[in-house]
């Protein structure tokens, strides 16, 4: 064997020498867009490698005798025993506004057909993520426009906050929503010519899912106007596992242009179970040891240094932020599976969606026990916060209440109210998906329904109810709306104009 490994030895240093200062390897297997490369003795860590006819590949695996590096785009050109070349760089991907309202795919490179990208500069696509100095707190809200999400597990700006639950239970219906929230109010402020509103851009990232998925939520987008604040990065389930690995790490460095350039911009991963597989099957090729459910052991460690690079930079460094939206599919509400666990760790709370609430018609279908937010009414305006404070507890409390309810009919006067209170404010957080409600309504329609204007209204009739008082209230109390939004709290004089409001409202409502 040792003979073997100096002939092998003798025959690697004759290349090198026969090519002077160049780091130069030879292919000795090829497959499954994986290359074993002996030679590279100089090779680093992530660093690309050309193999020549302008196919490039990525060092993964630095091993004693070989490298083992991943192909990036086709790899049926490449032969055994064809030379490899170390390049000195770390792959790049564009970067920049030109990016804004395009399909690219995980190198960045257009795929709409719109022709060549407007970038004005590259990032790499692996970078370490800010530092705890050049970090602040979270203190400004992401409006979803999604009622129950604003109101009870509120996203800041520079968050990282999970979406997991069932294949099929909304999850990116949430995100999309989001998406044309922000782009809404981008448009208005830039309407209005507001100065000290602050846009939000958004990165998609669609990771193994199917290519008519991905087609409908860019035709949702381009309807609702959404598409020219938005990147989408498409690595499809037809793609290779290279670039479902890859694509996060891509729309990551995208986001990170606008966090450095003092902008906010919000990432949706959707979703890290395809990119952990991806990632395992890339592992499994490269015969790395794998571990529990045969993923490789740094599994962890892939989507920590992935969702760290989400923060919200202090004053000194920008004030920019990148907000992390990842999504995580569960098998059958199974939340303590490995990958489940892993990024619950990783992020700052989780909106759990249920599958028995979806079917029941409760959409969004969040689980009011299982969903939280670990930067609480931090990321709320002050309005938000003084309506919907009790409002989570209030409902958890309903959640037990129903359940207990069921088993005896006598319930004391104040249970029943509970309950009755309950069924309303389930109600009023139902929302239709793509219908986004602006935060001064939602501010509104819960203070009615906290000082009880919707307990006389029958159960069936509270949605119609809640449609006409926000009608009315963009119609015909635009001043009071603006109001809000202005002040960002509701003081004494604020208080009882909303209530003449709403009482004024219920004396028309039929």
């Amino acid at each position: 064997m040792s003979t073997l490994l100096q002939e092998i030895e003798s025959q690697i240093s004759g290349i090198k020498t026969a090519v002077g200062k160049q780091n130069v390897g030879v292919v000795r297997e090829i497959g499954d867009g994986v290359a074993k490369i002996e030679g590279l003795t100089g090779a680093m860590l992530n660093e690309m490698l050309d193999f020549g006819h302008g196919v490039t590949g990525i060092a993964l695996n630095l091993e004693e005798t070989e490298v083992g590096a991943i192909i990036l785009g086709e790899y049926t050109e490449i032969k055994e025993g064809q030379e490899v070349r170390t390049t000195g760089k770390l792959l790049q991907v564009p970067v920049g506004k030109g990016l804004l309202g395009r399909v690219v795919n995980s190198l960045g490179q257009p795929i709409d057909g719109k022709g060549p990208v407007k970038n004005e500069t590259s990032y790499p696509v692996e970078k370490i993520a800010p530092g705890i100095i050049r970090r602040r707190s979270v203190s400004q809200p992401v409006q979803t426009g999604i009622m129950p999400i604003d109101a009870m597990i509120p996203i800041g700006r520079g968050q990282r906050e999970l979406i997991i639950g069932d294949r099929s239970t909304g999850k990116t219906t949430i995100c999309v929503d989001t998406m044309i929230s922000n782009a809404r109010l981008n448009k208005a402020a830039e309407a209005k010519g507001d100065k000290d509103y602050r846009p939000l851009y958004s990165i998609y990232v669609a990771v193994g899912q199917k290519q008519s998925n991905i087609a409908r939520v860019i035709s949702v987008l381009e309807q609702e106007g959404a598409l020219p604040y938005t990147i989408v990065v498409v690595a499809a389930a037809s793609d290779s596992a290279t670039n479902q690995y890859l694509a996060p790490f891509a729309g990551a460095a995208m986001g990170e242009w606008f966090m450095d350039n003092g902008m906010d911009a919000l990432i949706i991963y959707d979703d890290l179970s395809k990119h952990a597989t991806a990632y395992r099957q890339v592992s499994l090729v490269l015969k790395r040891p794998s571990g529990r459910e045969a993923y490789p052991g740094d599994v962890f460690y892939l989507h920590s240094r992935l969702l760290e690079r989400a923060a919200r930079l202090s004053e000194k460094y920008g004030n920019g932020s990148l907000t992390a939206l990842p999504i995580i599919e569960t098998q059958l509400g199974d939340v303590s599976a490995y990958i489940p666990t892993n990024v619950i760790s990783i992020t700052d709370g989780q909106i759990y969606l249920e599958t028995d609430l979806f079917y029941q018609g409760i959409r969004p279908a969040i689980s009011v026990g299982l969903s939280v937010s670990r930067v609480g009414s931090a990321a709320q305006v002050k309005a938000m916060k003084q309506v919907a404070g009790r409002v989570k507890l209030e409902l958890a409390q309903f959640r037990e209440l129903a359940a207990f309810a069921q088993f005896g009919s006598d319930l004391d006067a104040q249970t029943q109210a509970k309950l009755e209170r309950g069924k309303r404010v389930v109600e009023i957080f139902k929302q239709p998906q793509y219908k986004p409600v602006l935060v001064e309504v939602q501010v509104v329609v819960l203070w009615a329904a906290q000082n009880g204007h919707f307990d006389n209204v029958p159960v069936d009739k509270v949605k119609d109810c809640q449609t006409k008082l926000t009608d009315y209230l963009l119609s015909r109390k635009p001043d009071l709306m603006a109001k809000i939004v202005k002040e960002k709290a509701l003081n004494d004089a604020l208080t009882a104009e909303v209530k003449a409001a709403v009482i004024e409202f219920k004396s028309s409502y039929r």
